[in-house]
């Protein structure tokens, strides 16, 4: 199988470069062909403008859709987006691996996604969720944060990271089709004094990393769940991790 790992961190010796390391080992061991993209690295542009095509179909003024969808009829992607775009194509498996950046991805991860993920190629013309343009394919993030498990519980300040995480893996990754696994989180690596229990979630990662192509997806909704409205349907079961509040 193929895997594509698009890794957003700006140190190679960081955590999250020993778990990409990890994971380039678990899976070529495993007998998987792995393909990184280093985003920093590759000083990844992360601004989606008219240098991501081409040609362009409207000089006077920009409209990124519009672009995108002229851009995959044939007026093609700037060299670093079509390279990208290849690579998520080939992909049987794709990892996001990356820390959390003001309860968010980082901005390079967020721009390979504006620019990868174009109109037309990853979504649209009725492509989105269970239909989406890369139904098959397997996808899944790992995240490390600076604080301990506890500060992203449901009761945690920072609030639920399943719910900081659902953009990306319900709005994003879902929504161009892939199914989604469960996500590893690796809490707590920004403690100096941290270094066992960073040692015990590189293991269990690297445990985890040779099954993932067995692992069962995460139960998501699907379209036929909601209504015209958007809302879902009476009697389905179906609640996002919503904001944490105090009643």
């Amino acid at each position: 199988m193929n895997v594509l790992i698009v890794y957003a961190h700006q140190e190679p010796t960081s955590f999250n470069g020993a778990l990409r390391d990890a994971a380039i080992e678990a899976l070529g061991a495993a007998g998987h062909n792995v393909v990184v993209s280093d985003l920093y690295a590759q000083e990844f542009d992360a601004a989606l403008t008219r240098r991501d095509f081409a040609s362009v179909a409207d000089s006077a003024r920009f409209d990124a859709q519009k672009e995108q969808s002229h851009a995959y009829r044939g007026g093609g992607f700037a060299p670093d987006v079509a390279r990208e775009m290849a690579r998520l194509e080939a992909c049987d498996l794709l990892i996001f691996q990356f820390p959390i950046d003001w309860f968010s991805v980082p901005a390079i991860l967020k721009g390979w996604i504006d620019r990868v993920l174009a109109y037309r190629f990853a979504y649209g013309g009725g492509r989105w969720f269970e239909t989406g343009a890369f139904a098959g394919k397997r996808a899944m993030i790992a995240v490390t944060t600076g604080a301990p498990a506890g500060g992203f519980g449901a009761d945690g300040r920072y609030g639920s990271i399943d719910m900081l995480m659902w953009p990306v893996q319900w709005g994003t990754l879902r929504f161009c089709g892939f199914d989604v696994l469960a996500p590893q989180y690796f809490h707590g690596v920004g403690n100096p004094d941290g270094q066992a229990a960073r040692a015990t979630q590189l293991a269990a990662w690297r445990a985890r990393l040779s099954g993932l192509f067995d692992e069962k997806p995460l139960a998501m909704p699907a379209i036929a769940d909601f209504g015209p409205d958007g809302r879902v349907l009476a009697g389905r079961a179906y609640r996002h991790p919503g904001p944490p509040r105090l009643d």
